[in-house]
């Protein structure tokens, strides 16, 4: 369905300008060309086609407009013409010349004269009168689907090439204007885009011409009038750009990645357990990932243990089988050696899901354990745990750890991805398996060949069963014997949480054999496909429907090679089997009862389904011909080749189909008898309309010739050949439409944001314009998807997946439109960088919405067979050629040339290996019904005839068996090749000899070999006279073929290296064009070049396809330039092409070389550094004694060098480094290649900018830098005091203290101040901590805030402009800004204002980009890049490096550098650098602590120290090593003398002390103290936050605040510091204000400069010119990382290095950062009294309930100190008194609120391991039983630091105190010191709620070691300081021995109530019964008035 309007003239213009149109029909505008200097008329003749999806309504108008051009202002309208359709839908067809309306809708004299023609949906079409230009009925528009937009910069409209007159032989006029700025190929070759497509059959001999001019007018209204460089060119895209619609996008990318093994490492630690069911449990936890399971220690008679184990687990597996891995923990209750306990409660997640979390990991999160054994039951408790997935090169940020005291929100901390939610329901998931079909012959057991032989049977040898795994489960069906076809009809049952935690599903045909089973064939589906979890989402729901399996070939071999493909790893290269099933998910109400609660999984009959459920049978028609098939590896040998095209079973030589057999039929015949007769006897004389049409799946087998030394090509010539298969598929083409339409939007949005990412690399203007254009296309076409999918017809096969994911793809498009809507108008240039990151997430989406789950007609296979052997393949997904009448439902390779690389299969397609092409082939393609088949040829290349088979002679629609052109064109291609950058390192030096071999058709030429270069300038131009193209001229001027470039390193014996690959397009121009701008000269480009998946350098190079035209090659322009005389006959780039160069200087800053490696076992001696840029260079002086110094005696030296004008051609610089040996022999050591010299540019600063600095006073406010609220009072540095100010606490905070202190019961004591000697370095280093956190937190915060926002405001389209601009300044300014508006929060634990200092949570060069302010480092490279990705890293290849900078500048030096004072020409531009002689430096490291260490030994844990190098300096600190730590803290400082620069490079690393054996190395990190030394950030010792002379905050460095800051002005030539009265110090031009005096420790204060000087410090980057940041005081976090392990990290040290020159005075005694030492205490807790314990024991005589009652209190551990009351033996109440005292002595860490404790793991250890564990105070109720085990019966655990305060009295003791803890009012011992009270004890009932099984009265005391010394208590109720006995009531005692209490008792307890109800029922009795007694007399005695 289309409308056709072919637009002719517009006359009666007035006026000489340039003209255009617009036409606009359903909001979808075309715009023609600009027609330059028209006068009255117009000529447009273009043909516009908006494919249409719905009927035309005859009321909906056609609009046209017509306007004056303007390349710079807005074009004008001249006038507008409507029309409305109703008759163009009546008729078909309409002429229409017509006058033009102007804006005020008054008729102009401008005519317009346009012809229309409407194509409905049958087909039917309207004749065209005057010029029949259609030829044939052509369906296709561009064939990419690509709607034309007004801004779209690239891609203009479908547009007619027939404005050639035929009077004109060839147009120029409308090139004149493009290319102003000299735009390389890939305009062209972009722009060839605009190319119209098939409707466009130009008369046969009419030229074609690219319209540049009108490329031009769009780029011109994209870029609003700029230069044409808003078009955008990328080198990536270069010639993936679909160029016209003939051909489609090669793929550049050769190696599938998937399949090939990786590095994996889960590291899990488990931390605590909560609220696990079950009563006084020992609970184990069991880490499961994969096959493998480890378990943690055991935790006894707790239901919160608490772990804190790390667990490392390390794979080496493809991608895929990792991420299906299930992780599995399960906490396991009383396992020992004999049994394996019983399992409390399981959490199952995939490794996947951990690994698409942000940073690859659950942090601190709680996982919620079920026990699947029993789906009726609730939770069973909440582990929690760190789960971390990292890959090779994965680095994860671990959040900081430190003391986690926040207390734990379990319910906001679920170990859950977003969007799951917390209540997860048990689902079944029923997966019905029906039936398969097209089975391989599976003849692999030697039995079958046994059998075969003795009965000669050779029939199915195929025993097919389905497996499917699930969440670890596995389920199969039974197993159907010897058949092709099985037939299942079975269901798997498995019962898991939903939404499952697992994404894949695994679905294996098996063949069962008694040896082993293989798979025949895997599929996975994947959850998220196949439901939506939105609220109009749905449950996972799938088919009925086909799946296809894939796997490897089909010609069964006893061992094959490729059977993991069928296991699924890797790309499928045959088909295997196609399945047929269907998947449903329902949720279980766990409250019925009768539902069966096993999870196990079931396997169960289920109905078959209706055979036509999955759509109708069709007859489907494949069409392909060989264009070209060159590039042939010649290792395949000379034997004949063919190629092989199958789609399923279809067109398989082995064991292929060629008709489908009845049962099949059955499914199509849908009612439709005489349909299935007829295919059943298909006979000849059947009437079929191609008559019977035979498949011909293969080509004839052709010996192939030779193209050079590496490839083979066949000789397809003039000659084509061709293939044709039919075949019967279930019609379910509308699945693959919506998924080409989302594609195809997708695809254009990824070539948008190419371009728009290309434009911001190579800093085009205005790329925001494109990013606009890139959006509104995108809206459209989300709209446009929205219209063509919502007329799916609802035919019967569609499955409720087809029904859900039409209704939410449409949903997700339409508000994607939307949302791109309205983020084009937020779209700034500020804006652009992450408004292109959510782009970008759009682009992710619509791949993944496009990826249609159920399947339909399966991938077709190339296959090039030698000799009957398959070689190599090539997989074409089928909805790519899938036809469609619909444009944008096309497949995008459909009816077009597709140049396809033929790739080894399975495993030998790794490596290099498969990185060779094994052929290229051309091949055009189509696929559709066959009833559609009528244009099938319609997009081959025109001027061909078509050979028939002798059948099909005279039948019009038959299809060919071969295409003879008969029209071929001659070309001249030219190759210039300019240079490459960035090659591959292929020798062992470490350099290449490249050369590059250029392919075209079957030709190929090599430039020079050049020697030892990673950067080869070639500067080549090859010429290939003669090449001969098949077709059309006009078409081979938009479709020239491409051109393969292979980049190969010489190698003087054995076969050139292969190095890479990239392609190419021509720019073509014909006989009858002239070779002038805009197009020609081409310009040069980069091209990137590809090695299997990975870049390997760029290429510059230009390519142009001349065609000789009847002239010969005379008429070509001639090639100009000598050829180099001293070159031979090489031919150099032309002038034209080549880039403009001028003259530069290149500055050399020599520093020194470190680190050199030797060479062939050789040490290096006396190196040499050689630089070379384009062909000059310079050598830096020689270093006479490496060994000595390794520093260079000359600093600077330069060179001049001609380098081109424009910044992105600029050349490589390369460093060397060579060793002068003796005899004048020369060794390489190494190099470097710096890519870019950009940086290395110098641009002289803006005048303006620095003269306004200059003048005038700046006064430099000091914001107070709050850190964030933690402190009530405040040491302010207020901007106008002169001391230090305690700040007064505001009103409001006085108030919340009043009421805090009421509300805590006025009991609250406040804190006191710990005095300044109780501070240590400690409690800086966590209140800095706190502090990062707190920042993380609000960063987090304000980000997620910022984000939600953006969210509302796409969502709500609004323009918030304003907003946008506040938001991006806010996100500026600086975190001190952040922390100063920081919100009122939670009032923390009040603590005094303690200084802080920097925590980095990474190391201290990234914050400081490297310290490569002015000194640079180069790693020197030698070596081979390893072939495989696993050992190809680049540390192995360093051999050195050499420090030193570059300088780059246009010759004249600018003046302003040499008029400078002080200026020494020596140094050039590098003024002021200090000298490199050597220096002697005190280093001072200090280690932290390490976190996260990988374990070292079988335990899990390790035994690390620290071990230092530096120099020849070597530090083994093994006796202090800590046991079985793997978080341990060192708390060291070690003092190291050392010289720069022979010692410059520091490693710190981590080692496993062994008792045996030798140490392993856990991790290192290495840092580089030279670039530390002499960086501008001062990093010899960080700044602290403010100055003082004592106590824990001394100044550290031997130089005062001023000293340092007198020092900096001199250096940085900065007029200043001048210390004025009142507290002022003026810097330049800035002035600092802040307080004057300082105390000493006698409390004596003194004047002094030094917190003025240091408040400049402070803000040293805010003085102009010479200011930058000063590294603060600090503590760094250093990744460990481990050389076998490469890429991952192996825990985390934090340290920090102090350096102080042994020349200054020397420093201070180190900081004691020495651990702290645990406090000890002793903790006594008197358990007074018991009440309302339940009762246990039934009496024998009474029956009555009694209980035996004693309470057990323990606070590190059972085994450690648990203690016990005594008994209080047969209480009935539940009452028991006891007066029983417990002493806990232990070692407490006040900082980290942890208990310390050391203690031998097991008799084996050596020695003693220390451990931490939270302060908790367990008591437990019991009942003692003289002969059995003792019954638990309740407990309670009080966590010393925040728990509930006891309650008064017995009665207000309730269950809340431990439920509802966030609302009570907490107390911790360690302030209260004594708490007395009554508590509950807890325990789970039988339906696992909480309930309260007692309560208990006790009093805890808490005494320092010393208090405990001088008041000492005895234990129970021993001396000192004795308890009196409890006061026992003697029910004790048996009842017949005391009957009367007995029976008190029995009344008072059992019949109080019931006795006291008697009672009072008596007393009101009596009452009635005196009142009515006397009631008669006393009425008498009224009346009588007695």
């Amino acid at each position: 369905m289309a409308l056709l309007l072919q637009l002719r003239t517009v006359s009666g213009l007035r006026g000489k300008a340039d003209r255009i149109a617009k036409a606009a029909f359903r909001g979808l505008s075309f715009y023609t060309r600009v027609l330059e200097n028209c006068e009255d008329e117009a000529r447009f003749d273009e043909t516009f086609r908006w494919p249409v999806a719905s009927n035309i309504d005859g009321n909906e108008i056609l609009e046209i407009q017509v306007f004056n051009y303007s390349k710079v202002f807005t074009n004008r309208l001249i006038g507008t013409f409507r029309m409305v359709l109703q008759k163009v839908v009546e008729e078909g067809q309409v002429e229409v010349t017509d006058t033009l309306i102007d804006d005020n809708n008054s008729a102009i004299q401008t005519t317009i004269s346009i012809e229309i023609r409407y194509q409905a949906l049958d087909g039917t079409v309207g004749a065209w009168n005057d010029k029949e230009f259609l030829e044939t009925p052509s369906v296709h528009s561009e064939g990419d689907g690509r709607y034309p937009l007004e801004t779209d910069s690239l891609l203009s409209s479908h547009r007619q090439g027939s404005d050639i007159s035929p009077g004109k032989s060839n147009q120029q006029s409308t090139e004149r204007s493009f290319r102003r700025a000299g735009k390389g190929v890939f305009s062209a070759m972009k722009l060839g885009k605009t190319r119209p497509s098939k409707d466009d059959h130009r008369k046969q001999d009419e030229p074609a011409v690219l319209e540049a001019e009108d490329l031009d007018r769009k780029a011109m209204r994209q870029g609003g009038g700029l230069e044409p460089d808003t078009i955008s060119l990328a080198s990536v895209t270069a010639v993936t750009t679909n160029v016209s619609n003939k051909r489609s996008k090669p793929d550049i990318k050769m190696e599938p990645s998937a399949g090939r093994p990786m590095d994996y490492q889960v590291s899990i630690t488990i931390i605590e357990a909560r609220q696990l069911v079950g009563l006084n449990m020992d609970p184990v936890v069991c880490v499961e990932v994969g096959e493998e399971k480890k378990y943690t220690s055991m935790k006894e008679s707790t239901n919160c243990p608490y772990y804190n184990e790390y667990f490392v687990f390390d794979f080496h597996v493809p991608p895929d089988v990792m991420f299906d891995k299930i992780i599995k923990l399960s906490v396991i209750h009383s396992k020992n050696l004999l049994r394996s306990g019983t399992l409390v409660g399981s959490f199952k997640m995939d490794v996947g899901t951990v690994y698409t979390q942000p940073e690859h990991q659950f942090y601190h999160k709680w996982a919620i354990l079920s026990d699947p054994e029993d789906l009726t039951a609730g939770l069973k408790g909440y582990l929690k745990c760190d789960i971390a997935v990292v890959g090779k090169g994965d680095n994860i940020k671990t959040p900081h750890k430190a003391n986690e005291t926040d207390e734990d929100d379990i319910e906001g901390n679920l170990l859950l991805p977003d969007g799951v939610p917390p209540e997860r329901q048990w689902a079944r998931f029923y997966i019905k398996i029906y039936r398969a079909e097209g089975l391989p012959r599976m003849n692999t057991s030697i039995m079958a060949n046994v059998k075969k032989a003795l009965i000669g049977e050779n029939k199915d040898l195929v025993d097919p069963y389905v497996q499917v795994v699930f969440a670890g489960q596995k389920g199969k069906t039974s197993i159907q014997k010897s058949s092709y076809e099985p037939l299942w009809n079975e269901q798997i049952v498995f019962t898991e949480m939903f939404p499952p935690l697992c994404k894949r599903i695994k679905i294996q045909i098996r063949d069962s054999d008694k040896v082993n089973d293989v798979a025949i064939g895997t599929h996975f589906i994947d959850l998220r496909k196949i439901s939506n979890e939105g609220d109009k989402g749905f449950l996972p729901t799938f088919g009925p429907a086909w799946v296809n399996m894939y796997g490897s070939t089909r010609n069964y071999t006893l061992m094959d090679e490729h059977q993991e493909l069928n296991e699924g790893l890797g790309e499928g290269v045959s088909f295997r089997a196609r399945l047929l099933m269907s998947l449903a998910v329902e949720i279980l109400d766990t409250s019925n009862p009768e539902i069966n609660s096993s999870t196990e999984v079931q396997v169960e009959q289920a109905t078959s389904v209706a055979d036509n459920c999955t759509g109708k049978m069709e007859e489907f028609f494949l069409f392909g011909a060989f264009l070209e098939a060159t590039m042939i590896d010649r290792k395949i040998g000379d034997k004949p080749i063919n190629f092989e095209v199958t789609i399923g079973n279809y067109g398989n030589q082995i064991d292929g189909m060629t008709k489908p057999n009845l049962r099949r039929k059955k499914e199509g015949g849908d009612g439709d008898e005489e349909e299935s007769e007829l295919l059943q006897n298909s006979s000849e004389d059947e009437g079929d309309e191609d008559g019977e049409l035979v498949s011909v799946s293969s080509s004839q087998p052709v010996k192939p010739l030779v193209t050079d030394r590496n490839y083979f090509h066949l000789p397809y010539f003039e000659k084509k050949p061709c293939i044709y298969i039919k075949s019967w598929w279930q019609d379910q083409r509308r699945r693959l439409y919506n998924a080409n339409i989302m594609d195809k939007i997708a695809d254009k949005l990824e070539e948008g944001l190419n371009d728009v990412q290309e434009m911001i690399k190579t800093e085009k203007p205005h790329p925001e314009r494109r990013l606009r254009g890139v959006l509104e296309e995108l809206s459209n076409g989300c709209l446009r998807f929205v219209t063509l999918a919502d007329k799916d017809q609802h035919h019967s096969s569609r499955t409720r997946l087809d029904r859900e994911r039409l209704k939410s793809c449409m949903r997700e498009l339409e508000n994607m439109g939307q949302q791109a809507t309205t983020l084009r108008s937020q779209v700034k240039k500020n804006t652009m960088k992450d408004k292109l990151k959510l782009v970008q997430n759009f682009l992710q989406k619509l791949r993944f919405l496009a990826d249609e789950p159920q399947h339909t007609i399966p991938d077709i296979f190339i296959w090039m067979m030698s000799n009957n052997k398959r070689i190599a393949y090539a997989r074409v997904p089928s909805k790519d050629i899938l036809y469609s009448i619909v444009d944008e439902e096309m497949g995008k390779d459909c009816a077009k040339v597709k140049t396809i690389f033929l790739k080894l299969p399975g495993k030998r397609g790794f490596g290099p290996a498969g990185w060779t092409v094994q052929a290229k082939m051309e091949m055009y393609l189509w696929l559709g019904l066959n009833k559609q088949r009528k244009d099938f040829l319609s997009g081959l290349p025109c001027g061909f005839e078509e050979k028939k088979t002798a059948r099909g002679q005279n039948l019009p629609s038959f299809p060919p068996i071969s295409l003879l052109y008969t029209k071929k064109q001659v070309f001249q291609l030219r190759a210039h090749m300019y240079q490459a950058r960035s090659l591959f390192a292929a020798d062992s030096s470490g350099l290449s000899d490249p050369f590059a071999r250029v392919f075209f058709i079957s030709q190929s030429q090599c430039t020079e070999v050049l020697n030892e270069t990673l950067c080869p300038t070639w500067d080549q131009l090859l010429v290939f006279d003669n090449v001969e193209l098949y077709g059309e001229a006009h078409e081979m001027r938009d479709d020239p073929p491409i051109i393969v470039i292979e980049i190969y390193d010489q190698d003087t014996v054995g076969k050139a290296d292969f190095m890479g690959r990239t392609f190419a397009k021509p720019v073509v121009k014909m006989s009858d064009e002239h070779y002038c701008p805009p197009r020609f000269p081409p310009q040069l480009e980069y091209y990137q070049i590809y090695r299997g998946n990975s870049t390997a350098g760029d290429l510059l190079a230009a390519f142009e396809l001349l065609q000789i035209g009847p002239g010969g090659k005379s008429d070509l322009p001639p090639i100009s330039g000598p050829t180099d005389m001293d070159r031979g006959p090489i031919l150099p780039v032309p002038l034209g092409i080549r880039p403009v160069l001028s003259k530069y200087r290149v500055e050399i800053l020599f520093w020194g070389l470190r680190d050199l490696k030797r060479v062939n076992l050789a040490q290096v001696d006396r190196p040499r550094v050689d630089i070379e840029c384009a062909g000059k260079g310079v050598q830096s002086a020689l270093i006479q004694n490496y060994k000595k110094n390794p520093n260079f005696s000359t600093l600077v030296k330069w060179f001049e060098v001609d380098l081109p004008e424009n910044e992105l051609l600029h050349p490589p610089l390369n460093i060397r480094v060579v060793d002068c040996r003796a005899f004048g022999r020369y060794t390489l050591v190494g190099s470097h290649a710096v890519s870019s010299l950009r940086k290395f540019i110098y641009r002289p600063p803006d005048k303006k900018a620095q003269h306004w600095n200059m003048t005038g006073e700046i006064v430099v406010n000091m914001e107070p830098e709050v850190p964030i609220k933690k402190m009530e009072t405040m040491v302010k540095l207020e901007a106008n005091s002169d001391a230090v100010v305690k700040v007064d606490v505001s009103e409001e905070e006085k108030e919340k203290k009043k009421k805090k202190k009421k509300g805590g019961g006025g009991e609250e004591v406040e804190e006191e101040e710990p005095d300044e000697s109780m501070l240590d370095w400690w409690s800086k280093y966590f209140a800095s901590i706190e502090t990062m956190k707190e920042q993380l937190r609000q960063q987090e915060a304000a980000a997620a805030e910022a984000e939600e926002k953006e969210e509302m405001e796409i969502a709500e389209g609004s323009k918030g402009q304003a907003k946008n601009k506040e938001k991006y300044k806010a996100s500026k300014d600086d975190k001190k800004k952040k922390q100063q508006s920081v919100p009122e929060l939670p009032e923390k634990k009040n603590k005094q204002k303690i200084d802080e200092l920097k925590v980095f949570n990474k190391e201290l060069e990234t914050e400081f980009d490297n310290f490569e302010d002015w000194l640079h480092t180069f790693n020197l490279l030698r070596g081979k890049i390893g072939d495989n990705d696993d050992n190809a890293t680049e540390e192995e290849r360093i051999v050195g490096r050499f420090k030193g900078s570059m300088c780059v500048y246009k010759v004249p030096l600018p003046d302003d550098v040499t008029k400078e004072a002080g200026y020494d020409p020596n140094f050039g531009m590098f003024q002021g650098i200090p000298s490199n002689d050597p220096i002697n430096v005190l280093v001072r490291v200090y280690i932290v602590r390490a976190t996260d260490l990988h374990p070292a030994d079988i335990n899990g844990k390790a035994d690390p120290y620290i071990a230092i190098k530096l120099g020849k300096t070597d530090i083994k600190d093994k006796e202090n090593y800590i046991s079985k730590q793997l978080n341990p803290v060192f708390g060291k400082s070690f003092d190291i003398e050392a010289t720069f620069p022979m010692e410059s490079m520091l490693t710190v690393a981590v080692y496993d002390w062994d008792l045996v054996g030798t140490d392993d190395l856990i991790g290192e990190t290495k840092i580089d103290l030279e670039n530390r030394y002499y960086s501008k950030h001062r990093a010899t010792c960080g700044v602290s936050q403010t100055y003082s002379i004592h106590g824990y905050n001394t100044w550290r460095d031997p130089m005062k605040p001023s000293q340092i800051l007198s020092k900096l002005c001199k250096e940085g030539k900065v007029d200043g510091p001048h210390f004025g009265p009142g507290g002022r110090v003026k810097v330049a031009n800035r002035v600092f204000t802040g307080p004057t005096e300082i105390e000493d420790e006698n409390g004596q204060k003194k004047q002094t400069d030094e917190h003025l000087a240091l408040t400049v410090l402070r803000h040293w980057e805010d003085i102009p010119r010479a200011g930058c940041k000063l590294v603060p005081e600090h503590v760094e976090t250093r990744p460990l990382l481990n050389p076998d392990k490469p890429g991952i990290e192996q825990g985390r040290l934090e340290m920090w290095v102090d350096m102080f020159p042994m020349d200054m005075p020397a420093p201070g005694p180190a900081t004691d950062i020495s651990p702290r030492k645990p406090k000890k205490y002793e903790l006594r807790v008197i358990v007074w009294n018991t009440d309302e314990v339940i009762l246990e024991d039934d009496d024998y005589f009474t029956g009555e309930k009694s209980s035996d009652i004693f309470v057990r209190g323990w606070l590190k551990g059972q085994q450690e100190d648990k203690q016990d009351t005594d008994v209080h033996y047969h209480s009935l109440t539940g009452e028991g008194n006891f007066n029983w005292r417990y002493i806990f002595p232990f070692d407490y860490l006040m900082a980290e609120e942890k208990i310390v404790i050391s203690k031998k793991e097991s008799m084996f250890s050596w020695d003693e391991t220390e451990y931490k564990i939270p302060a908790r105070l367990t008591l437990q109720v019991w009942d003692a039983d003289h002969f059995s085990a003792d019954d638990f019966l309740g407990a309670i655990e009080l966590d010393l630091n925040r728990f509930p305060r006891g309650a008064k009295t017995s009665k207000q003791c309730s269950l809340e105190m431990v439920t509802n803890e966030a609302e009570l009012p907490m107390v911790s011992i360690f302030k209260q010191k004594r708490v007395k009270g009554w508590w509950p004890f807890v325990a789970r009932d039988e339906n696992d709620e909480l309930e309260v099984t007692g309560k208990v009265e006790a009093e805890l005391h808490l005494l320092t070691a010393e208090e405990a010394e001088k008041s000492p208590a005895g234990l129970a109720r021993n001396e000192p300081d004795p308890l009196e006995k409890p006061n026992r009531p003697d029910t004790s005692f048996i009842w017949f021995l005391n009957p009367l209490k007995s029976i008190k008792y029995l009344i008072c307890t059992r019949y109080k109530w019931l006795i006291i109800k008697i009672v009072l029922a008596l007393l009101l009795l009596i009452m009635i019964a005196l009142f009515l007694y006397s009631m008669p007399g006393y009425m008498v005695k009224k009346l009588l008035g007695a």
